[in-house]
């Protein structure tokens, strides 16, 4: 008995013990669950859904539809009555949630899949009571908000650092990295669009799918290891490894959309363009490629066969790509009709920069000598191009409604 406790405080357990405690719990919450789920549904037919106020009032997710999330929080009722009876402080329950969050992490950081997983869904489950325990009791106030919000960015990232540790020899670190980055900042996206006044909840990947896709995923991981790797003295936990990449992908992508959705409700109503935007991107981005299409070519030429760097070959092909690009735009996409001296500079100052954006990021990337520098000049390429080239164009090089506004406002001689 003194030996089995002693085994699984430390890890060193057989293959059936390592998936006996993993499954265990899983066994018992996919029991409760199940039944409650039956339940739910006879519920549903006999007197319809029970609707969650307070999820009504979140983002939506394709991932977990409100149905799901009614039945969650109806499910976990008999926990959330506990909870309210025993008189702790809500304050008491984020701090719980907290503690159980960031142990999670050192858990798996130590290659305690199976411990770390359960700690991180039951810091969840805990972080969704806290504040409806405060708001039954009418004690919300701003303080108890803030630290809640604050503890789970501490959750998320303990979790997620320790996975980046134990995968730090690994590729899987770039992932873990990329899931940490994008359960950041869409939390982050969210806050500043309230303080600016709009509301940015939707999205693929908020905090409840996080908790779900990683804590499963991380909880029941060791079962599969046991079963085809026993061996293995540091196991990759390929079911972690699929929840973190899935969580990194659409988190990023998730706040890039909340990104995108803030910035177009705060950006000031444009006058209606002679083209359609659909029509004036087409245009654009034909013109883009054709003006690539030459550049690349170039580039190829002088690093290959002149023997150039890549950096100033990207230099060069950036300038022949920009005479292509603006004949083309000016002509075709956005058929403008200012002046060309004013017009010429300007995009020679977008061209420009976007020339040291692109050496630049070109220069960064050859750093890393696994990487062809092909690759790494179109990823290059295309960043520059959404995040500079575009919005330039349409909004600064060729709008001449902006350059005869600026005209206007400059002061003329006497």
């Amino acid at each position: 008995m003194h030996d089995n406790v002693l085994a699984l405080l430390s890890g060193d357990l057989s293959p059936s013990a390592r998936i006996w405690t993993a499954l265990a719990p899983a066994l018992f919450a996919v029991a409760y669950f199940l039944v409650g789920l039956v339940l739910f549904c006879i519920r549903c037919a006999i007197k319809g859904i029970p609707r969650d106020a307070e999820t009504l009032t979140r983002g939506k997710s394709v991932l977990v539809g409100f149905f799901l999330r009614h039945y969650f929080f109806w499910v976990i009722q008999p926990l959330w009555r506990v909870l309210l009876r025993s008189g702790l402080p809500a304050n008491a329950l984020s701090m719980l949630s907290g503690l159980l969050g960031v142990s999670s992490g050192v858990a798996v950081a130590a290659g305690r899949f199976a411990l770390g997983g359960w700690l991180f869904l039951l810091a969840g489950v805990l972080d969704v009571m806290d504040g409806r325990v405060a708001r039954t009791r009418k004690e919300a106030n701003p303080a108890g908000a803030a630290l809640d919000s604050v503890l789970d960015r501490y959750v998320d990232s303990a979790m997620l650092m320790g996975l980046a540790w134990y995968y730090r020899d690994t590729w899987v670190l770039l992932p873990a990295l990329g899931a940490l980055l994008g359960s950041s900042l869409v939390p982050y996206v969210r806050a500043k669009g309230e303080g600016l006044g709009v509301s940015v909840r939707d999205g693929a990947m908020q905090r409840l799918e996080r908790v779900l896709f990683l804590g499963v995923g991380t909880a029941l991981s060791p079962i599969l290891e046991a079963l085809f790797w026993p061996e293995q003295k540091h196991p990759m936990h390929w079911l972690a490894v699929a929840g973190l990449v899935f969580v990194a992908i659409l988190s990023n992508v998730t706040a890039v959309a909340r990104f995108r959705t803030l910035v177009a409700a705060l950006t000031p109503k444009k006058p209606v363009q002679p083209r359609s935007n659909v029509a004036l991107f087409g245009f654009n981005a034909a013109a883009g490629a054709i003006a690539t299409v030459v550049d690349f070519a170039a580039v190829l030429a002088m690093v290959e066969w002149a023997g150039l760097s890549p950096v100033w070959a990207t230099v060069a092909g950036c300038v022949l790509g920009g005479v292509v690009n603006y004949s083309i735009n000016r002509v075709i996409t956005f058929r403008s009709n200012g002046a060309v001296a004013p017009q010429l500079a300007r995009y020679t100052l977008v061209s420009a920069t976007s020339a040291l954006l692109n050496a630049g990021g070109v220069a960064l990337l050859t750093l890393h000598p696994q990487l062809a520098y092909t690759l790494g000049w179109w990823v290059v390429r295309g960043v520059v191009y959404f995040a500079w080239n575009l919005p330039l164009q349409r909004d600064y090089v060729f709008n001449d409604h902006a350059s005869e506004e600026l005209m206007e406002q400059r002061p003329h001689a006497a």
